[in-house]
């Protein structure tokens, strides 16, 4: 398992490791897919792959008007449908779509800058 430790980051949530089927945020180990942001952990996140990723996962996130948000699509990088993509922008919310791995170390980047970053990562 990969460590992901960056030690200026004062966020209350931040991803320690990252391997397929498995995300460890701060002490805790998580087998689901999940949404972190520096101040929220949403566990078990309903979608378990891309296959079943609608506009209505992100619902979750709204409230939050994240800057940016990171969506981690499993253990390779997936392209979402317009419909999802173009919901969550006509929001305003910043979009990048990459591999979960990827996604986790962006995510501690700029959750480490004091940015208003939100991930939705997809474990498998």
């Amino acid at each position: 398992m990969a460590s992901l430790d960056l030690d200026e980051n004062t966020a209350k949530y931040q991803i320690r490791a990252y391997r397929a089927g498995c995300i460890q945020v701060n002490d805790k180990m998580l087998t689901n897919s999940i949404i972190v942001s520096p101040d929220v952990l949403i566990e078990d996140w309903m979608p378990q792959s891309v296959d079943e990723l609608t506009a209505l996962s992100f619902e979750v996130i709204l409230p939050h008007k994240p800057d940016i948000l990171l969506i981690g699509t499993g253990s390779t990088h997936v392209f979402l449908t317009v419909e999802i993509y173009g919901e969550l922008i006509n929001q305003g919310i910043g979009v990048e779509i990459m591999d979960t791995s990827a996604a986790c170390r962006t995510y501690n980047a700029l959750s480490a800058e004091g940015r208003n970053v939100i991930a939705a990562l997809l474990i498998a």
